[in-house]
């Protein structure tokens, strides 16, 4: 009896022993097992097959995620944390009602603020540190070349402002009466285009988009036109019961809707909002702004950055540019978009069996991609991204090519997509995923992979057609 107690007491001697060594080492910086080892204990089922480079537990289910630099920005009910982009470590946390982020891979900051409060702070996604601090804004909207904010001194007397992403010096000041109705926090609505919808792929996805060459503001039944690159606001276009007035690629398209014979016939004019001159014009095609026989337009057109979609009386889609009223795409019957933008379009084919991508404006074909009927698609800066079901897969395509930069077997629901790989998560459960595989070195792009251009219009445009959006809501 006297010997096993020994022997016990000498097994608890040499793990109290091995505890003290490893608190020792923990302390001193040598080495500190216990993270990884919490990260062990914590974690739950694997996201996907292969596995992703990194998992974490958020502190709840994302509102949304965004890749901001070298960090993973994400956003919660009442709060916002950064995790690693290496490593998915918090980098820190604070409370906010509202985030947007900000700024491209080099100069990315956060918007943060409350409901109900004005002003905003600019937080550095890696560090946490206050860039810039607001106490008198309203709203804000986000883009990956500026931040604009406005400020209202009352109801009609406001001044809109547009700064660098990381700037303390304004670019320029603009004087806008009444945006304060109805306008309020982060990236509030205004007139210009609506991304082809998915419910399995956030319009979001992508972070960011750059400002659109015109932003339309709606005010008590009129529109104002704001040229953003000098802050110019053109004076104030009424609006009538049976028109929508939108910005798109640097001009302002007037769409009617008319009600006669049982259905609804479809007029478009855009013109030049500072001489009032008509560019172009086109009839018949329905831009999908109205339903029912009273013809009343609730909604924007679709489109994404200088595009718009429309329907021609033949039933096939048709992509349009909106600088110059050029027809980019027409569609075979029974073809259907699920994706667009001015470089690129993703469509679906007449037999629902597969997804092709068309170079625009030329409309050739570059790759395509079996999908079943039940899969969607997205575009996005950096990759084409397709998420299939009967099996659950998520595919992340070069956009010249088609070839995979991530293939993963996971039910998980897509994210965010950067620079170099994709977040995908589940409940509480996050993870990062890199183009090439998990040996891929988060924030370094793979040197193969497809990074589209900084969305310059297809025929070179200028200022006007900058190629210019703002996320799932261009303009």
């Amino acid at each position: 009896m006297a010997k096993g107690s020994a022997k016990s007491l000498r097994v608890k001697g040499v793990l109290a022993l091995a505890l003290v060594v490893l608190v020792a080492l923990s302390v001193t910086g040598v080495w500190n097992p216990f993270p990884n080892m919490w990260q062990w204990v914590n974690r739950s089922e694997p996201l996907s097959e292969p596995d992703v480079i990194w998992q974490q537990r958020v502190d709840g289910t994302p509102k949304s995620v965004t890749v901001a630099g070298n960090a993973v920005v994400v956003e919660h009910r009442t709060t916002v944390e950064a995790r690693s982009l290496a490593t998915g470590v918090r980098l820190w946390d604070r409370k906010a009602d509202w985030v947007a982020p900000a700024g491209g891979p080099q100069d990315s900051v956060v918007a943060v603020g409350k409901l109900l409060i004005k002003g905003y702070e600019l937080i550095d996604p890696e560090t946490g540190a206050v860039r810039r601090r607001d106490n008198r804004a309203i709203a804000v909207w986000t883009y990956r070349d500026a931040v604009l904010d406005a400020r209202c001194s009352d109801a009609k007397e406001c001044t809109l402002t547009a700064w660098e992403p990381r700037g303390t010096n304004p670019l320029w000041t603009a004087f806008l009466p009444g945006v304060s109705a109805g306008l309020f926090a982060d990236n509030p609505e205004l007139l210009g285009t609506r991304r082809i919808a998915s419910e399995q792929i956030p319009s979001s996805i992508g972070g960011p988009e750059a400002m659109p060459p015109l932003l339309a503001f709606p005010v008590d039944g009129r529109v104002h036109i704001l040229d953003t690159a000098t802050g110019q606001v053109v004076p104030d276009l009424k609006v009538d019961s049976t028109a929508r007035l939108v910005a798109v690629g640097g001009r302002v398209l007037r769409i009617e809707a008319t009600s006669a014979d049982g259905t609804c016939y479809f007029s478009v004019t855009a013109r030049d909002p500072f001489n009032n001159r008509e560019i172009w014009r086109h009839a018949g095609i329905n831009l999908r702004t109205a339903s029912g026989s009273g013809c009343v337009q609730r909604e924007d057109p679709q489109g994404g950055r200088n595009v718009i979609v429309g329907v021609g009386p033949d039933m096939r889609e048709a992509v349009l540019d909106g600088y110059n009223g050029r027809v980019l795409w027409v569609g075979e019957v029974g073809e259907k978009l699920v994706a667009v933008d001015d470089r690129y379009a993703l469509v679906r084919t007449a037999d629902k069996k597969s997804i092709n991508t068309r170079a625009l404006p030329s409309g050739r074909i570059l790759w395509t991609r079996p999908v079943s009927q039940e899969g969607s698609a997205a575009l996005t800066r950096y990759a084409a991204v397709i998420v299939d079901q009967k099996p659950d897969r998520i595919v992340v395509l070069d956009l010249r090519t088609g070839r995979e930069l991530i293939n993963l077997e996971s039910s998980a629901k897509v994210l965010a997509i950067g620079p170099a790989g994709l977040v995908i998560g589940e409940g509480r459960e996050i993870g990062y995923a890199g183009f090439g595989g998990p040996a891929a070195t988060p924030g370094k792009p793979d040197p193969g992979a497809g990074v589209p251009d900084s969305g310059s219009r297809p025929d070179g445009g200028g200022k006007d057609g900058g190629g210019k959006d703002n996320g799932g809501k261009d303009g």
